[in-house]
């Protein structure tokens, strides 16, 4: 097992998440891994809302006095450090949601209304069999609402995507490419940069679910070359070590420009009479109501924090650990880890199944150690369907996981092991 590439202040940054002192089940240490499903706060996150709340609260873009002004300046200088962290081109093509799904819902939504971009009889959806709920259902309603055809991108045995029909799944008819960066589910990571390609070079959308990316992976739309950056990528500050209730929809000026507005109401408008409205630009024109300002603030502290420790110590921190995490599982016997195998391939999530114990019983039982996991489908069944599971477990690490805690996770593993009598 090696373990190269730790943050070698892993103890300082593990002091800046409060949660991580306590203990469960009378003194347990709290081993905490389930960062997949969300991460965990940094004080410096938790501060900066608590803050706001107490000094500067305020709604944004409409009081004329002092707290409005500090509002709306904390507010649209969160949504610069967004930009900054996903290397956004323009400032404005940021849109604050309340999550990824409400997002992508956005994207889809807009596209069976007239406009632009809309989808109709005769164009082609194209997913993956490996994606979340969050990209599956908003783009099945799509289809269904317009007559379009969905299609999908199959996975290997490895849980690799298998690409050996690429060139009749993208074909003149495709609209829209959606896929996710990284399996919540498998870890894969996909090949953004060619599916992205395939997509543009049949004049189809690229939109990339970013959320278990976003987290581990550098970004920089800026620097990517045009025929491989995607329209839309979308992630969720929760999984950034930021607050819930906080999304983030970046666009293609082109796009969002060409999409009618999701939500109307406030602060989305140019102007109003009784009879039509015109909008706002973006990023206004999707920011309908008041938004989560607090939210939005504590996620411009989170993607700052994550920035000032560097996403490539982050990604290098990852690979250590999951690399790690996979050495330590295939020691359990009976366990069968659910995609790849190698660390440089996949993300932080692993999910397995033990031969003879229910998912739910087995997260049970390492709960009652102090070891945080995740059972079900993780809200990806197709994929599990494709492994001929009905549920698994899934550990999920971050930047503030050590290798003790992985120990900890297989000795609970083993123990769940004697618990049932499987040997």
């Amino acid at each position: 097992m090696t373990l190269e590439g730790l943050l070698p202040e892993l103890e300082v940054v593990r002091k800046d998440f409060p949660i991580l002192e306590r203990t469960v089940h009378d003194g347990l240490p709290l081993v905490y891994l389930d960062s997949a499903n969300t991460s965990q706060k940094p004080q410096i996150v938790i501060d900066t809302m608590v803050d706001h709340l107490e000094h500067h609260n305020a709604n944004v873009a409409r009081a004329m006095h002092t707290l409005g002004a500090e509002s709306t300046e904390a507010f649209e200088t969160a949504r610069d450090k967004v930009a900054a962290f996903i290397g956004a081109p323009e400032r404005s093509e940021v849109i604050f949601t309340k999550n990824a799904s409400e997002a992508l819902n956005l994207i889809a939504n807009t596209m069976a209304w007239r406009g632009e971009h809309q989808v109709g009889e005769g164009d082609e959806v194209v997913i993956t069999e490996m994606e979340h709920h969050s990209n599956i259902v908003p783009w099945q309603l799509l289809t269904d609402r317009t007559g379009a055809t969905l299609r999908w991108f199959g996975l290997t045995d490895e849980g690799q995507l298998d690409l050996s029909n690429a060139d009749e799944l993208i074909n003149e008819r495709t609209a829209v490419v959606a896929f996710t960066w990284v399996s919540n589910m498998l870890g894969t990571i996909n090949p953004v940069a060619e599916l992205t390609r395939r997509a543009h070079a049949v004049g189809a959308l690229a939109i990339v679910d970013a959320s278990q990316a976003a987290p581990q992976l550098p970004i920089d739309l800026a620097a990517m070359p045009e025929t491989d950056r995607p329209d839309a990528v979308v992630f969720t500050g929760h999984k950034v070590v930021g607050p819930t209730g906080i999304g983030v929809l970046w666009g293609r000026r082109g796009l969002l420009e060409g999409l009618p507005p999701f939500l109307g109401g406030g602060e989305m408008i140019e102007t109003v009479t009784m009879e039509l409205s015109t909008y706002a630009g973006i990023p206004h024109k999707f920011e309908a109501g008041t938004p989560p300002i607090a939210e939005a603030i504590g996620l411009g502290a989170a993607v700052e924090y994550l920035g000032h420790i560097g996403l490539d110590a982050i990604h290098t921190h990852e690979q250590a650990i999951t690399g790690y995490a996979l050495d330590g599982l295939r020691t359990v016997k009976g366990l069968r880890i659910l995609g790849p195998l190698d660390a440089a391939q996949r993300g932080g999530a692993i999910s397995f199944e033990l031969e003879g114990v229910h998912p739910h019983d087995i997260a049970q039982i390492v709960d009652s150690r102090g070891v945080a996991v995740r059972a079900g489908h993780h809200c990806a069944k197709p994929a599990h369907a494709r492994f001929g599971v009905q549920a698994s477990t899934r550990m999920s690490s971050y930047l503030y996981t050590t290798p003790e805690e992985i120990d900890a996770l297989v000795e609970a593993l083993e123990y769940t092991r004697s618990y049932f009598r499987l040997d």
